[in-house]
């Protein structure tokens, strides 16, 4: 696949709007590993090749399992997933599809559950954000496996 055109020099204001939105989302409060879940999940449902990649290798540098990454797409059905990992996956998947289900409030519970009004939205602005880069990535043919990760701690669920 060749790329179509690299978005952060064609058009740079563009992309220091969307890095000022992942500033935000990195530095909100919630985990990093819960949001490097979100991330992959988002990025598995929207089919971004280049995303799943940055993201796979992200989550394993902050030490996330291999079980758990393979295991992502399947999360319902196995047990290794917290509650609040749970209910930031089905807000994840429901934020993303929401055309399809508008978000029900049954999944706004469940995910209301676990986290506060602050962190809800921070939780959304975490999937607003990795859709807006799945459907970058995806319109401009960002190429994946180059990407490495920065340095992370190695400390699981950091």
């Amino acid at each position: 696949m060749k790329p179509r055109l690299d978005y952060t020099k064609a058009s740079p204001g563009a992309y220091k709007a969307m890095a000022g939105l992942e500033h935000y989302v990195r530095h909100s409060g919630l985990e990093p590993s819960l949001l490097e879940l979100i991330k992959l999940r988002a990025s598995q449902i929207n089919g971004c090749a280049f995303c799943i990649d940055m993201h796979t290798k992200d989550a394993r540098a902050h030490g996330e399992t291999e079980q758990r990454l393979y295991l992502l797409d399947a999360w319902r059905e196995a047990p290794f997933y917290s509650e609040r990992e749970r209910a930031a996956l089905a807000w994840t998947e429901a934020v993303t599809l929401v055309s399809e289900s508008h978000v029900p409030d049954s999944i706004y519970e469940q995910a209301r559950a676990q986290f506060s009004e602050e962190e809800m939205i921070n939780l959304t602005m975490a999937v607003v954000a990795i859709n807006g880069w799945n459907r970058i990535s995806i319109a401009f043919r960002a190429v994946p496996g180059a990407y490495q990760p920065a340095a992370a701690s190695k400390t699981p669920n950091s």
